[in-house]
């Protein structure tokens, strides 16, 4: 914003003096008012293209994460990739089983370690036709995303478990009409599917 100069013998940034008036509550001033139209311009440019930010944020434990991340299920029209640590969430494996059923194409790839031994929604989901690949490449595959039709994408820290919604402290935040951001998280999810092995309906 202004031009900065390393003080090296105190290794520290500065403003040079002639920047700073005839004192810093110019500069203060200056400093706001700037602020003020940068925020201005900010809100201003969605609403001259008649587009409001499209967003859902929701908070566990007791809050909405849960509810978040099944709008955005219920939402997709075309496709949804997911990518999931641990995978036990009845609610959203039901809803993914049900966007599947209605003509959405599903496809999910999962942590190995954290869905291997015991029976999971990625048992459930591949014993009903969706297609899922475990990965085993990494120490864990941490990930919980989805991108939604390409355009949204469902991103935090909430995993798709119980635990998530009723005991850990969580965060979710579904971002709509993205589909920059969509594409590079579209582009992660298709190097894991890759890598990983397809899990087999058990009948």
């Amino acid at each position: 914003m202004f031009p900065r100069r390393l003080d090296r013998a105190r290794n520290d940034i500065y403003y040079p003096t002639t920047y700073l008036g005839s004192g810093t509550g110019q500069l203060v001033n200056m400093k706001k008012r700037i602020l003020f139209f940068v925020l201005c311009l900010f809100l201003a440019i969605p609403a001259a293209h008649g587009v409001e930010p499209a967003y859902e944020l929701g908070f566990s434990p007791k809050g909405e994460s849960l509810q978040v991340t099944l709008h955005g299920i219920a939402d997709a029209k075309e496709s949804i990739l997911v990518a999931a640590y641990s995978f036990t969430s009845k609610p959203v494996s039901e809803a993914l089983l049900a966007a599947h059923r209605r003509g959405v194409k599903v496809a999910v790839v999962a942590d190995q370690k954290g869905n291997s031994g015991r029976y999971t929604a990625v048992n459930f989901l591949a014993n009903h036709k969706v297609p899922v690949r475990l990965n085993d490449r990494y120490a864990i595959l941490h990930h919980k995303f989805m991108v939604i039709d390409g355009t949204a994408v469902q991103l935090g820290s909430f995993n798709y478990s119980a635990s998530a919604v009723d005991k850990n402290a969580e965060n979710v935040l579904l971002l709509k009409d993205v589909p920059g951001i969509a594409a590079q998280y579209a582009a992660e999810w298709k190097r894991l599917w890759d890598e990983g092995v397809d899990v087999r309906a058990n009948y």
